[in-house]
């Protein structure tokens, strides 16, 4: 356990939309929320492995509003409260504000707070070292250093940003002398050989207070604009925070502070930024294949092969991705597979569901499942957890029924107050209100089925 352990703040940033890990990672479910292997999704993941260097019940994440709901759910689905944990942003600015915004709510509750920087969609293979090193970032912090994690590098990677440290690598960290960007091959090869530098892992650690003067000092306007959006304690608007400035906290601050040093990480980490670094992450079998689900394969080498709701069976296939959900199927090459993004460009050019969403939706009642929806029939299964009411309003003649499955509750439907227990259907033609909720400690289960024609 580290000293000082308990003002530690743990601060995960959770934005981004994961395209290129399409169909599974969408922009309302993104990577961070996915579990692609592991009984854990990639947040849980990285709250699970801060234990027992970081305390996790004081963790921050910051994520969109539009995830708040689904990342309480997966915070309760590992033990923690949400509440006070998740800084909700109204809309996307990248990391500088997003930063900042948790930054100045931790300061509000303790001025001495030491504060960890993490990507919640990244993976660590060699997890003691980990601890090692967030020990050793911990005392630099203290010393009044900003720490970034540099990864040593174990190849010419070409899709990540790199970190020169002035003089040879070390276990101690160096003065950081320059960002770069995403070199070329050549270069990369040239970064390796010099052993200087280190991959960019987004991972950081500081004092509090010394970062909020880094900012003050770097980018006051955007110091002065935050305090302003937080002054009066109501939530954040989008009209308001989207007038933030759109820059990253590497640019922001860390290419310009004089307090910088990295230090040097041999974790076994990745990004998890496409399904070919998924691929190269997992483990395989003993046909070099990661396979995950309900398949079948015969004459299958070097793929990834994942299935969620139906068989896949593969024949003579030899370095392919094949990723199945409940409404769509990705199929490529596995070293182009990073080209997937387009294919979401596509789809949401053409204002595809597909791109934005999954069949299955959490809400702050419960969650729905979407499982017929055509131009006259929509059936939805609707899952509303105890405590919790399922309203909606509608504008569209209908003829509106409603079935329980599971579970006993009570409605009202268009005024009409009515019990709801198993096996009996309500029914409404031309619908305007409805309210669900539950009577009991169990989650009251229902197919909602909307049959779209002209009702007379």
């Amino acid at each position: 356990m580290l000293e000082n352990y308990d003002i530690i703040f743990p601060v995960l940033l959770a934005g981004g939309s994961g395209t290129r890990l399409w169909p599974v990672s969408r922009e309302l479910y993104p990577k961070q929320l996915v579990s692609f292997i592991e009984a854990d999704s990639l947040i849980q993941g990285t709250i699970r492995r801060l234990e027992p260097v970081l305390d996790r019940n004081r963790v921050r994440i910051v994520c969109g509003h539009e995830h708040y709901h689904e990342t309480g759910k997966q915070l309760r689905d590992i033990g923690l409260t949400p509440d006070g944990k998740i800084i909700s942003e109204p809309c996307g600015r990248n990391t500088a504000p997003a930063i900042l915004l948790a930054l100045l709510t931790i300061l509000e509750e303790n001025r001495d707070a030491l504060v960890f920087i993490f990507p919640a969609d990244h993976v660590i293979g060699d997890v003691p070292e980990f601890h090692e090193r967030l020990a050793q970032a911990a005392a630099l912090a203290h010393q009044g250093h900003i720490v970034t994690f540099g990864i040593q590098p174990t190849y010419p990677e070409t899709g990540y940003g790199y970190i020169e440290g002035q003089g040879e690598a070390t276990a101690a960290a160096l003065p950081i002398k320059r960002f770069v960007e995403k070199p070329d091959l050549d270069t990369a090869k040239t970064y390796i050989k010099a052993g200087n530098f280190f991959w960019n892992s987004g991972m950081f650690a500081f004092k509090g207070t010394v970062m909020l003067d880094e900012y003050e000092k770097l980018v006051p306007e955007m110091v002065e604009k935050m305090r302003a959006l937080l002054e009066n304690g109501r939530p954040i608007g989008r009209e308001t925070y989207e007038k933030m400035p759109n820059i990253s906290f590497d640019y922001a601050i860390m290419e310009k502070t004089t307090r910088g040093v990295v230090l040097p990480s041999d974790l076994a980490w990745s990004d998890i930024g496409s399904w070919k670094s998924l691929y190269d992450f997992l483990p395989k079998d003993d046909h070099n294949n990661v396979i995950n689900g309900d398949v079948l394969t015969r004459h299958t080498s070097n793929c990834l092969i994942l299935g969620h709701d139906r068989l896949i069976a593969s024949n003579r296939l030899d370095n392919l991705v094949v990723v199945e959900t409940a409404d769509s199927v990705f199929v490529s090459d596995l070293d182009s597979s990073r080209d997937v993004k387009e294919i979401v460009d596509t789809l949401k050019h053409q204002d595809r569901k597909e791109y934005r969403k999954h069949n299955t939706e959490t809400h702050a009642w419960g969650s729905s499942t979407v499982l017929e929806d055509s131009s006259d029939l929509k059936i939805i299964k609707r899952l509303i957890s105890p405590g919790t009411v399922y309203r909606e309003t509608f504008d569209v003649p209908m003829l509106w029924q409603v079935l329980v499955v599971r579970g006993e509750g009570m409605g009202m439907l268009n005024g009409r107050r009515v019990s709801l227990k198993p096996g009996d259907p309500e029914s409404l033609v031309n619908p305007v209100r409805v309210s669900l909720e539950t009577v009991s400690d169990e989650p009251l289960l229902i197919v909602e089925t909307r049959l779209l024609t002209k009702i007379d």
